[in-house]
């Protein structure tokens, strides 16, 4: 069998986009003739985008290479290979977890987690490997004994430093432009936040806001259905906006979006309110789902170590069918669409590819024949739909790929599907507050029946997840997808 490969370097003075891509470009043997060209493309610009991303990307790689070296015995030439081996899993597991695409956005304890879990993945490749070549093989408890304190102290003081100067700023949406929301909007501007106003009726709109301007209170359900907000300000005053106040209050609760009261009716100079994170900075907030904060690190915790456990007992059988993908239709492995996540945030959902190539586009000359009602798309017999689809659909195979997602963050194991775009934008207000919450891979909808379910009980379903939310809960839908799963039953 020959593989030709070719090696491409773009650096252009002064682009953004330096990159160093390799490319697989073809694979000219049986059976892989068919199958193609297969384009293999790591960009250091897309895995590490920042300066501080690739500067965090530099230190762990030399952490890394330096660590697997001092565990290595033997010549030179045997500890550079053990340690270039060591990099190469590194860099897999952490550019398909985006582990560095998105750093700036986690909390430093999910940082060290999954510094854990791409260490383990690495001790795991260099164990096995070590046993199944000759010579001199890594010691797996010293590379782990050195690298894994070394990258969680820098996790605590460099990265932390990075992180908080370089975290993206928070989408807060302020209601009121008179004196309270002024001096509360010039506060969080400080404290990496990206503001926009709102007025109460009457209000007048002062030049210049510290954001932008998109309308009235009256106009607070229609700007949360439109735009991606993480918490909304109210900063009014019952004796002067109650009805408008109160109006406000309801919209956030409808929708499912955070919401903030003053915790003061006067200014405060010298005193300063008890140590309370609820009152820290003059407000109450409030969320609308049951999830407390304790409980959302062990959610997490959770979906780091039952995502990644399931990718590496798994991935033997994600290479059969990533094979199978490839060689029965022509097209991409993995289909890549865009969904809405927690609050109206997007991101690409991972699948292995059931259609034909050109799926999207044949979905407007079938929109007559939607079985399902409601703004989302289901036919029974979908000639989309390829063969080797039909299974995959019919035992949910095609969804293992997000378990990546889960991974990034993107996602939680257990929580409402996410929605694309196009169903979203035809929500009733009270359907956006499955929105509150990060979407999963299995939900309380396809346990009960999948596709056969109507989208009106599918929303109620999701609602009731939210509203009865547990960590045992959780547990006990996890369980009964696999038997939903196995039996193949409600799917399309």
């Amino acid at each position: 069998m020959r593989i030709h490969t070719e090696g491409v370097c773009v650096l252009r003075r002064g682009a953004k986009d330096c990159r160093v891509a390799f490319e697989l470009t073809r694979w000219n043997a049986l059976p892989f003739s068919r199958a193609g060209e297969w384009l293999v493309s790591i960009s250091i610009h897309r895995f590490a985008p920042t300066p501080a991303a690739k500067f965090g990307l530099a230190l762990d790689l030399a952490v890394l290479a330096a660590s697997t070296a001092a565990a290595t015995h033997g010549p030179l030439v045997l500890r550079g290979f053990w340690a270039l081996s060591a990099l190469i899993v590194f860099w897999t597991t952490s550019s398909v977890a985006h582990y560095y695409a998105h750093a700036a956005e986690r909390a430093a304890w999910e940082d060290v987690v999954l510094t854990l879990v791409n260490l383990l993945s690495v001790a795991t490749v260099l164990g096995v490997g070590g046993h199944l070549l000759p010579g001199p093989q890594p010691d797996v408890l010293t590379l782990l004994a050195l690298a894994l304190p070394a990258q969680v102290l820098l996790r605590l003081t460099v990265f932390a430093y990075l992180r908080a100067r370089t975290s993206p700023p928070r989408q807060l949406l302020i209601v009121g432009t008179g004196a309270l929301g002024r001096i509360t909007g010039e506060d969080l501007a400080t404290r990496r936040a990206q503001c926009s106003y709102l007025s109460w009726p009457g209000e007048k709109v002062p030049e210049p806001l510290r954001g932008r301007y998109v309308g009235e209170s009256i106009d607070l359900s229609r700007v949360l259905q439109k735009e991606a907000v993480d918490e909304v300000y109210l900063c009014g005053l019952p004796h002067l906006q109650n009805g408008a106040l109160q109006a406000a209050v309801g919209t956030c609760e409808t929708i499912g979006v955070p919401f903030a009261l003053p915790a003061y009716t006067v200014r405060l100079g010298r005193a300063q309110p008890v140590a309370n994170k609820a009152v820290a900075d003059g407000f109450l907030h409030y969320v609308t789902d049951r999830v407390q904060p304790d409980q959302r690190v062990l959610k997490r915790l959770v979906d780091i170590a039952g995502a990644a456990a399931a990718l590496w007992v798994l991935f033997p059988f994600l290479l059969v069918v990533s094979a199978l993908v490839k060689l029965t239709s022509p097209g991409t492995i993995f289909f890549r669409q865009l969904r809405v996540g927690l609050h109206g945030k997007k991101f690409h959902m991972l699948k292995f590819r059931s259609m034909v190539a050109d799926a999207e586009a044949l979905k407007a000359k079938l929109a007559a024949q939607n079985e399902q009602a409601g703004p989302v798309f289901k036919m029974k017999r979908d000639p989309r739909v390829t063969p080797l689809g039909r299974i995959l659909r019919k035992y949910s195979i095609d969804e293992l790929p997000q378990l990546v997602n889960v991974l990034r963050g993107d996602m939680t194991l257990v929580g409402p599907r996410p929605p694309v775009p196009q169903e979203v934008a035809q929500y009733e207000p009270w359907q956006h507050r499955r929105l509150s919450v990060p979407p999963g891979l299995t939900c309380l909808w396809q346990i009960s029946g999948r596709n056969e379910v109507a989208f009106e009980d599918w929303m109620y379903l999701d609602l009731q997840y939210i509203d009865n939310w547990s960590m045992g809960q959780d547990i006990n839908l996890l369980l009964k997808t696999v038997p939903a799963v196995v039996s193949g039953r409600g799917s399309s």
